[in-house]
């Protein structure tokens, strides 16, 4: 069940702040906090437990565990960040199957172009002092996948088909 569908509007918003949350979080530091992706957890079952029961409530719980179960290697790999793996599947748990594919299409759109804006914006000659607060704007920072991973998501939200 695609829940951003489902849900009240005050579940459905409260999913929206916790993505701009993280987002916010990862562009300042490159960290996505606990209580940010358990937020999203507790709202996805909230929002699951207002909807009542349903056949394909399964399928988000599937969901969860496959975004969990390929990004925890990632993470031990160094090439993603564990809040970023916490965040991914966090959010996925709001989706189920056919809502996770367009979610995972967005989000690596999304990661791509983010990627390149990043690239750009540290060709600009900044001043050791912003460079010194804003992680992202030094030449050995990472990218805050956690933008895109949200964007992934709000986007795949408002595209769902009702």
């Amino acid at each position: 069940m695609n829940l951003p569908l489902v849900a009240p509007t005050w579940l459905a918003g409260l999913f929206v702040l916790l993505l701009v949350l993280a987002s916010v979080e990862d562009s300042w530091r490159l960290r996505i906090s606990n209580w940010t992706c358990l937020g999203l957890i507790a709202a996805a079952f909230a929002a699951a437990w207002l909807a009542g029961p349903r056949p394909s409530l399964w399928q988000n719980l599937l969901v969860f565990a496959a975004l969990l179960g390929v990004g925890l290697p990632i993470f031990a790999a160094g090439k993603f960040g564990g809040g970023d793996v916490k965040l991914f599947a966090a959010a996925g748990l709001w989706f189920s199957l056919d809502g996770a594919w367009r979610f995972l299409m967005l989000t690596l759109l999304a990661g791509g172009l983010l990627a390149m804006i990043i690239l750009a914006v540290r060709l600009v000659p900044w001043g050791a002092g912003a460079r010194d607060r804003v992680v992202v704007l030094r030449r050995r920072g990472g990218i805050p996948y956690g933008v895109a991973i949200a964007s992934g998501a709000l986007l795949t939200a408002g595209l769902l088909p009702r």
